[in-house]
Order: C-alpha cells, then sequence, then structure tokens
C-alpha cells in the first residue's frame, strides 16, 4: 500500500460555517486559560463530536481520565497528560465523569511558538509537571483579578509554557516513524477536515487516498473506535449544530453549505442524529 501523508489544512482556510464562535475556538484575546468544563461549554457533543479548533490548545490533564481521538488515532488520557492540538487538527474529546484539567488557548497568528505537530505527552517527572502547573496558576491569577496587562502577561507566561513544552517533547523524542495504517487514519482525518463541507461520500476520500472503502473502514475502526463514515457523519453533525446553535443563518443555507442536496435531507440527518429538529436545536440554544 503507498505511503500516505496527513494533508495540510491552513487554520486560515477553513470553512466560513466555522467563523461562528466555538466553545473551542477563542479569537480574541491571542492567548486565553481555561478549564476543560469551560472549554466544552454549550453542551457535550461541542468536544465529543470530531472537529478543529481555530487556535492552538494545549491540554493538561490533572485528575481523572479522558479519551481524545487526535487526527484520527483514539488514546487514553490520564493525570499529567499534555496534549498539543494544533490549529485546524481534527480531534474529539471524551472527559470522564471526574476529569478535570486546563487548557491554554494560543492564537493561531500569535507569534508564540507552538508546535505544528500534534502530540500527545506523558509527564512523570514531578518538578516538570509543577513547572506546567505553576506557569497556569500564574495565568489563572492573571484571569482571575483583571489586573492591568493582563493581556501581555498572559502572553508572557504563554511564552514561558511553550520553552516548558518544547523541552519536554525533547524528553519524550517522539520520533518513531508512524505504521502506514495510522498514516493512512492521519491523512482520512485531515481530508475531512479540508473538505467536509463538500457533497462527498466515504468512497470518494478513499479513492483520493488509494485505498477500498472496505480497507479504510477496517483501519478507522481499528485506530480512531468508528468507521471511516462514522467519522465524516459526526464531523459534518458538529459543524451543522455549530451553524444552528450559535449563528443565525437560515436553515437552507446551512444545508447547502454542508453539501446536502436540500433542507429536507439536512432535517432529516439532524434528526435522525439528535433526536430533535434543526429549528427545535436552534430554538433551545436562544433560550438556555
Amino acid at each position: 500500500m503507498a505511503e500516505h501523508q496527513p494533508i495540510p489544512t491552513d487554520a486560515a482556510e477553513l470553512h466560513p460555517l466555522d467563523t461562528a464562535t466555538l466553545g473551542t475556538d477563542l479569537p480574541s484575546p491571542k492567548v486565553r486559560l481555561l478549564t476543560l468544563a469551560q472549554w466544552g461549554a454549550g453542551g457535550g457533543w461541542r468536544l465529543s463530536l470530531p472537529h478543529s479548533s481555530k487556535t492552538h490548545n494545549l491540554l493538561w490533564i490533572t485528575k481523572g481520565q479522558a479519551r481524545i481521538t487526535l487526527e484520527g488515532v483514539q488514546r487514553g488520557l490520564g493525570a499529567h497528560n499534555a496534549v498539543v492540538i494544533p490549529a485546524g487538527s481534527g480531534f474529539a474529546l471524551e472527559p470522564g465523569a471526574q476529569c478535570f484539567g486546563w487548557v491554554v488557548s494560543v492564537a493561531a497568528q500569535s507569534p508564540i511558538l507552538m508546535p505544528d505537530n500534534a502530540q500527545i505527552l506523558r509527564i512523570l517527572e514531578v518538578q516538570n509537571q509543577t513547572e506546567l502547573t505553576a506557569l497556569i496558576d500564574r495565568m489563572q491569577r492573571e484571569t482571575h483579578h483583571n489586573l492591568p496587562f493582563a493581556d501581555e502577561a498572559l502572553a508572557a507566561h504563554a511564552q514561558l509554557m511553550t520553552v516548558w513544552l518544547r523541552r519536554a517533547m525533547i524528553d519524550h523524542d517522539n520520533t518513531a516513524r508512524p505504521k502506514a495504517s495510522q498514516r493512512l487514519v492521519t491523512a482520512y482525518a485531515a481530508l475531512i477536515e479540508r473538505d467536509y463541507h463538500l457533497p462527498r461520500v466515504m468512497a470518494d476520500y478513499a479513492a483520493d487516498l488509494g485505498v477500498t472503502p472496505t480497507h479504510l473502514t477496517r483501519t478507522c475502526r481499528q485506530s480512531a473506535g468508528m468507521t471511516a463514515a462514522d467519522m465524516l457523519v459526526r464531523r459534518k453533525l458538529h459543524a451543522a449544530r455549530v451553524a444552528l446553535e450559535d449563528g443565525d443563518l437560515p436553515i437552507t443555507q446551512i444545508a447547502a453549505s454542508l453539501g446536502f442536496g436540500s433542507a429536507a435531507y439536512f432535517s432529516r440527518f439532524i434528526q435522525h442524529h439528535t433526536t430533535h429538529s434543526p429549528s427545535s436545536l436552534r430554538k433551545a440554544a436562544r433560550a438556555a
């Protein structure tokens, strides 16, 4: 089987529907600190359905367990896992009931140096854990007390955080070449992020990747815990819910923007996956 490389996704060229405000997208200021619960505010689907963020994000788990599917590969997370989610990288996060963590979001165009590649690091040394926790504590103080020049202070702490992060990446030395199956799923996940709004089915993506739909489905089930078709459907569902619940576009326009042939087909899609009509989802979000 031919090798498959991830398809680059420029965060500045994401689909127009993704310009709506997301729980995981923080356009201002350039650096934000949120708890994991705040990051996913507005419904568990905002994190658990596959999507991407326009910001670079560092997730620091301090308690409990979670499961993440990052660029098509599913992994378990626990306390002292640091996860780098670059802007435009597809991911889905399912925190456990007792999971607690922090998210530092950095604007994609910021001069703060965040890694270009997704990373999942297990921080074992207590000193390294303490250093990152101390940086986050200082950022929390700036955020909580709304101090003068807080934006500058947050940016400075975030810059120190990226130094800590790059040192941690050196310690972990994740240079092992991914397996062919992982490269395939990662390439598929990147294609979904690029084209999910187009009227394409899973078989079209398989053809682009030079594999059969059956092989792609089997590989995705092994790596991502879901079928290739499910990955595409869930990505469309996230974009649809964001547009419905956060935006004001007419439902017919949302349907067309996501590649649906008709508003009726789009409504059946939403009803099937949420048990609610598009209009009722929008109404409930407005009332919340």
